[in-house]
């Protein structure tokens, strides 16, 4: 294990896939958190996996597009096929908004009407391409074959996100967690839920081909859900979610490597033990705290 565990450090700054995976990786465990905090106070957990699915509709259309176009014009469908899929997220983000303000006492089906539509055009457009086969990668995501390209889309797109959570990042969590109080401290709502959902969209676009459909709510939503359970704020949940998320992707890169797993699927399962451990850990403290200071009362799970 520790001969395993020495070559996989080596190989991580001698090979090249290796060192693109790890740069991607601490980006996106910085990226996903980040997002997936807001998502969990807005009560959106299976979001990422709704504008995933309609991202892939992006990705279809740019396979067919590939084989259909003159030869000169399908060259830049088939090598950047991410551009629709971001296109085509950023759609489904607004296309959900706009059904989470039509339905306003049922909101939540804003997200089955809009992952059944990207699902349904998916199909209709990988199978008019004849490209089927390339359905697995974009649905389980694989880190490992990421290039440079796709390393310097995630370092853009983690600025921009910096950017406008250093800019709007007040306004937007005051949204997310009471949006009848933001209006009365003279918060856009409207505005500002605008600007997250399409930041989000972007974002889910770009975990799409490291992550793939299937896990990219997953690394979003885990390692936030396992931090709430240690964090005492919001900003410190968000950070301790950083710092899971970066476990995860590094141990989830080494079992990748040493056994010959999925890479996304991987770094998901380190980010479940970590959540388990977490539980399991402050069951632990909490009962030696009651038997410690019995007399004091203790939060009951």
């Amino acid at each position: 294990m520790t001969g395993l565990f020495g070559s996989f450090i080596i190989d991580l700054f001698r090979e090249d896939f290796m060192l693109r995976a790890l740069l991607s990786g601490l980006m996106l465990g910085v990226l996903a958190p980040i997002i997936g905090s807001i998502v969990v106070v807005r009560r959106l957990s299976f979001i990422a996996d709704t504008l995933g699915h309609f991202s892939l509709v992006g990705i279809s259309v740019s396979l067919f597009l590939s084989v259909t176009l003159p030869r000169t014009l399908a060259v830049i469908f088939s090598e950047n096929p991410q551009y629709l899929g971001i296109v085509f997220s950023v759609i489904g983000g607004l296309l959900i908004e706009l059904f989470r303000r039509y339905y306003k006492s049922y909101k939540e089906i804003s997200m089955p009407i809009v992952i059944s539509l990207g699902t349904a055009l998916s199909a209709i457009f990988l199978s008019i391409s004849g490209k089927t086969g390339a359905l697995y990668n974009y649905m389980f995501g694989s880190i490992l074959t990421v290039s440079w390209y796709y390393v310097i889309l995630i370092a853009i797109t983690l600025g921009i996100v910096g950017l406008l959570f250093t800019l709007f990042g007040r306004q937007i969590i005051a949204v997310s967690f009471d949006e009848n109080n933001a209006k009365f401290m003279g918060v856009n709502r409207g505005l500002f839920q605008l600007i997250f959902i399409v930041m989000l969209s972007i974002v889910v676009s770009v975990l799409l081909e490291s992550a793939g459909v299937l896990l990219i709510s997953s690394m979003m939503i885990i390692p936030v859900a396992a931090a709430m359970k240690v964090g005492w704020s919001y900003r410190s949940t968000t950070g301790i979610a950083i710092v899971f998320s970066e476990l995860s992707v590094f141990f989830g890169l080494w079992a990748s490597y040493s056994l010959h797993l999925p890479s996304g699927a991987a770094i998901v399962a380190i980010n479940i033990l970590i959540l388990v451990m977490v539980a399991l850990i402050r069951k632990w403290v909490m009962k030696h705290n009651l038997k410690k200071h019995p007399s004091e009362p203790q939060e009951i799970e």
